[in-house]
């Protein structure tokens, strides 16, 4: 009877326990189901969330895209024009990065002339040596030294400054007008002719220079732009050699219109006159003419001037180039009477032709006329032929040569050029024909 209800509430238990769950009521909600439910109302709280936050931060990065954009602009004009490329980030003050750009001309070459010439012992030479450092100052300023510690006109080892000018480019871009106006102030070129652009060893397809050879160095302020096929440059400088002091208040005003009206072809009209130029103080003028300067002829004269007028032409193709520049001169001192007032002329032409490779022959011939006589020294020493009572009347020079550009950086050159002419007094003017050679470097 014992074991028979144990049996049994076994397997009542056991029936008990293989029974399913009872049914929920109709209408109850399943509590994983609710539980899954809002795990999902949390997930979509999160992800509403994040997408705020993202397009939050696509809206600033899109504003820093622009500003970055702004300033990379900036910094490729910065690149190009000092010839590096494109930088990276700007300052925190919206200046670009200081970065100093250092580069180098050089030659050297062996010289011989007739015995009246500047080479007539036919040395080996350091022709020139120009070192260039510039560098951005503020946005579109930018500072720009030269120093020569060598140079073909200078007759000692010393260094001198060459160059040192503020640049500040693209004035007009305030406006709209980009590169319509640029200012420069300090020591710079004058903008007369165009011949000086092209006169170093490495731009130089001769190893000369023509007789009129006008360049110089001066103090002062200049605006330069273009605008479509036309470009300009006037500047108002000093005047005088002396680079710390003026001895009259007279200025120097010169200037350049350029046209372009094919690729091909380039024009240009220069005026200049170099002010009242006081003889006991500038002595000599700051631009070079005929490998000497301006200078008075009377030994009672206090004052002097020179009035310039040139026009210039070039014509690229593939057969060569061909340049061409005509020039006339007014110069006066203020000996009573007017005596030495003289009418100069001068011109140029020359042509450049590749031969083989990188071979190409140079062409060059130039004539200074002086009725009246003037110092002109040509390939003579300055002390010969500009300072000693020795005027020339007329004066000429034929240059031709080879020009071998291993590359851009490295030209080497040969030429002779044969240079007669006349006095006042009506001797001829020999022996100062130049032989040279010269290899010369940029780095």
């Amino acid at each position: 009877m014992r074991l028979r209800l144990i049996f049994c509430s076994l397997l009542g238990a056991g029936c008990l326990l293989a029974s399913p769950p009872p049914a929920q009521p109709p209408g109850s909600p399943d509590p994983q189901v609710q539980a899954l439910a809002e795990q999902n109302r949390l997930l979509q709280r999160q992800l509403q969330a994040q997408q705020k936050t993202i397009d939050a931060l696509t809206a600033r990065l899109a504003q820093l895209d622009q500003a970055n954009d702004r300033q990379q602009d900036q910094l490729d004009a910065l690149s190009q024009r000092l010839g590096a490329a494109p930088a990276e980030g700007a300052a925190g003050d919206g200046a670009p990065d200081k970065e100093l750009r250092v580069s180098a001309e050089a030659s050297v070459g062996w010289f011989n002339s007739g015995a009246k010439g500047k080479s007539p012992n036919a040395p080996f030479s350091i022709d020139e040596v120009r070192l260039f450092l510039e560098a951005p100052v503020w946005r579109n300023v930018f500072a720009f030294v030269e120093l020569d510690p060598r140079t073909r006109e200078s007759d000692d080892d010393g260094t001198y400054l060459g160059q040192f000018y503020l640049d500040f480019e693209n004035v007009s871009g305030a406006w709209g007008r980009d590169d319509l106006l640029n200012l420069r102030a300090g020591r710079f070129y004058i903008p007369f002719g165009e011949e000086y652009q092209s006169r170093t060893a490495i731009d130089n397809p001769l190893v000369s220079h023509s007789l009129s050879d006008l360049w110089g160095f001066d103090e002062g302020i200049e605006a330069y732009g273009r605008y479509g096929p036309w470009q300009y440059a006037v500047a108002a400088q000093n005047g005088g050699q002396q680079a710390l002091a003026d001895f009259n208040p007279d200025k120097s005003v010169a200037g350049r219109l350029g046209y372009d009206p094919a690729g091909w072809l380039h024009l240009s009209v220069s005026a200049m006159r170099t002010g009242r130029l006081a003889s006991a103080g500038d002595a000599l003028s700051a631009l070079w003419f005929g490998n000497g300067f301006f200078r008075a002829l009377g030994p009672s004269a206090t004052e002097f001037a020179a009035s310039l007028y040139e026009l210039d032409a070039a014509v690229h193709g593939s057969a060569g180039t061909l340049r061409a520049a005509a020039g006339a001169v007014r110069f006066g001192d203020n000996v009573p009477g007017g005596a030495d007032t003289r009418r100069l002329t001068y011109y140029y032409l020359e042509g450049t032709r590749p031969l083989a490779g990188n071979l190409s022959a140079a062409l060059r011939f130039s004539r200074i006329s002086a009725p009246g006589g003037y110092p002109l020294a040509g390939e003579a020493t300055l002390g010969s032929a500009f300072f000693a009572n020795r005027p020339a009347t007329e004066l000429d020079r034929l240059s031709f040569g080879l020009d071998y550009r291993f590359g851009p950086p490295l030209v080497l050159k040969l030429e002779y050029s044969p240079e007669w002419g006349r006095t006042l007094g009506g001797q001829d003017r020999e022996n100062e024909d130049l032989l040279a050679t010269e290899l010369g470097v940029k780095f």
